[in-house]
């Protein structure tokens, strides 16, 4: 049975202690208030936003474990899957799906960053992570600027594979968006279409069945409304959403580096009442000082409150 990912996907960070263990109590509370939010379908872990690749893999498969058991197995875990080589991915697939995850967001294999990749090549990761593994699989469009965003070719064949049945798309080329997307549209109407736009959503809501965001860690009721608005096709309605989460948009995702984002989270997440602390991991650095109090102000305008969490 496919998943119905057409709602919002937050991307959960990993909370760690002062001592830079995961924190289990930390992400039972995350998992739980996330999971309890109707509109939430997924929690995809071990991404950029949970720096899944700073985690050895046992601490992945304890933090896919944790994520299930804080919502009792009601919500699906999604994981991110980052290992270089094909054969290491698809192993890193099975792990995942032993530990309970239900489906997998593959990452593209990171030295294609630099270097680009062979034609084919990434539709023969896809494929190999879904034969050894099993685990239905999304596919992830890197931004524009980087030598790992798929061409549109490439993107209709792995749409096409067994075992694909979404795509989270963050090209950040509004051009190559509109081109794109009708195209992955007209060819697999089934293919569940979610932006990961963070920075800049607005533009991008009307044309998507979802969001697989990071911001859905700080946000979810803001962002299920813009999602609702999208599909609504109503701009007056997301353009207020947009307007009034525009200041903490500003304090996350419009920093120096998209990286400082994930910091900027966990600040968000003390504004929140649900973590203690901003605790990340190297390379990962503290945000500049005055940084967690820009952020606090950001939510006090935009009005997102402290929530209470029963666990």
């Amino acid at each position: 049975m496919t998943l119905d990912l057409r709602g919002l996907n937050p991307a959960p960070v990993t909370p760690f202690t002062t001592d830079g263990d995961i924190d289990f109590a930390a992400i039972q509370r995350l998992g739980s208030w996330l999971g309890s939010i109707d509109g939430v379908k997924s929690l995809v872990v071990l991404g950029h936003a949970g720096e899944g690749t700073f985690l050895t893999i046992d601490e992945q498969l304890d933090v896919i474990r944790a994520f299930v058991d804080s919502t009792d197995g009601r919500v699906p875990v999604i994981a991110g899957i980052t290992g270089e080589g094909n054969k290491v991915a698809a192993l890193e697939a099975e792990r995942a799906r032993e530990a309970g995850a239900t489906a997998g967001l593959v990452y593209p294999s990171h030295g294609w960053l630099r270097f680009g990749y062979q034609q084919g090549a990434p539709q023969s990761r896809y494929r190999e992570i879904y034969e050894t593994s099993g685990l239905p699989l999304i596919l992830f469009q890197y931004p524009d600027n980087t030598k790992a965003t798929y061409d549109l070719d490439t993107q209709l064949e792995i749409a096409g594979q067994e075992g694909v049945f979404a795509t989270k798309n963050g090209v950040r080329n509004m051009r190559r968006w509109y081109t794109e997307i009708p195209a992955l549209r007209a060819a697999y109407p089934e293919l569940q279409i979610l932006s990961c736009h963070d920075e800049y959503l607005l533009p991008t809501m009307f044309d998507v069945d979802g969001l697989l965001v990071g911001y859905g860690n700080i946000a979810p009721e803001a962002l299920i409304e813009l999602i609702e608005a999208g599909k609504a096709q109503d701009y007056p309605r997301a353009h207020a959403i947009h307007e009034r989460l525009l200041p903490v948009t500003k304090n996350v995702y419009h920093r120096g580096s998209h990286m400082e984002g994930t910091v900027a989270l966990k600040w968000g997440l003390v504004q929140r009442g649900i973590l203690d602390h901003a605790t990340v991991r190297t390379p990962l650095l503290p945000l500049p000082d005055g940084a967690d109090a820009e952020i606090a102000a950001a939510f006090a305008s935009a009005g997102l409150e402290k929530v209470a969490v029963t666990v």
